[in-house]
């Protein structure tokens, strides 16, 4: 089985007063495992762009992974991702997670003046985007002719030193088809891919893994999810919320879907003392409950 994982969501708020490179140097300090941020580049209320903000926090930090949870692949070259993904790696030792996705909003694309792809271009575009990236990881005068992207004779030097996971934030049926083709990593979100939907939505992917005869069982399942610890929250579709007691119960429930890997977005007041009472109150309570849970389902040897 793997280890539970565990990440936190990074503000990429440059609005004075907010330091996510504290904010992350703090979630190292609480014992999570990674930390995260989206990326949505254009917008009126003052941010920093996620892969420059996630490269200094790697600078600043010396244990906990980064993950962009994720690029917009129609805002950058995919070859260029390559090699941007394989510096930031080899600088911040191996802590790098490459979240992708086909990109969300198609304001942002008119607002920058790129063209706005259909959704099937965005799957499209998102596959070849991954393809691209791998084979120019291991591969040496990589071409690829697709139809969004293409490269010829390409090179990028020194390869990773390692393999590098790739996640994918997808929700449709084509779109997990190609989580499980190409990607190291599902991330979907607690409020577009609700608890009674993950068996369905992981079988696709798993499906599809077996198909281009890969093991479903390397791919991580990552649940990214608001949360709020307070007693007096009421139940909430979109929230995991409640006691520590409560909290705990459902990200439980959520490791018995098969994820392994979760990331916690806070809500309500107090973020910061949020954070800190999920990893010391709530987490090791999971911790011990899911590998008991596995003890039990482990076969006598």
């Amino acid at each position: 089985m793997k280890k539970l994982t565990f990440g936190v969501n990074v503000s990429t708020s440059a609005r004075d007063g907010d330091n996510p490179v504290a904010e992350a140097m703090r979630a190292e300090a609480l014992g999570y495992d990674f930390v995260s941020a989206n990326d949505h580049p254009c917008g009126t209320q003052a941010s920093y762009e996620t892969w420059t903000m996630l490269t200094w926090i790697a600078a600043k930090t010396t244990r906990i992974k980064v993950a962009s949870r994720v690029l917009g692949v129609p805002y950058r070259a995919p070859a260029m991702v390559a090699k941007m993904a394989e510096s930031l790696d080899r600088f911040s030792d191996g802590r790098l997670i490459l979240g992708m996705g086909a990109g969300y909003s198609d304001d942002e694309f008119k607002a920058f003046g790129f063209p706005v792809p259909s959704p099937k271009e965005k799957i499209e575009g998102l596959e070849e985007a991954v393809r691209i990236v791998r084979g120019l990881w291991t591969s040496p005068s990589f071409t690829f002719e697709g139809r969004h992207h293409r490269t010829d004779a390409a090179n990028i030097e020194p390869k990773p030193a390692h393999r590098t996971p790739i996640w994918l934030g997808t929700f449709g049926k084509q779109s997990l088809a190609v989580t499980g083709r190409v990607a190291d990593g599902w991330i979907p979100t607690l409020e577009m891919a609700p608890p009674k939907s993950i068996p369905t939505m992981s079988a696709r992917i798993f499906d599809a893994a077996h198909a281009a005869g890969r093991d479903p069982q390397e791919i991580t399942l990552a649940y990214n999810m608001e949360f709020r610890l307070d007693d007096r929250a009421r139940p909430s579709r979109d929230i995991v919320s409640g006691s520590t007691t409560d909290v705990a119960e459902q990200l439980v429930s959520f490791a018995a879907l098969g994820f392994t890997a979760m990331n916690f977005i806070p809500s309500g007041l107090e973020p910061e003392k949020q954070i800190e009472r999920l990893a010391q109150e709530v987490l090791p309570i999971v911790r011990t409950s899911t590998q008991q849970d596995q003890a039990e389902r482990a076969p006598f040897g």
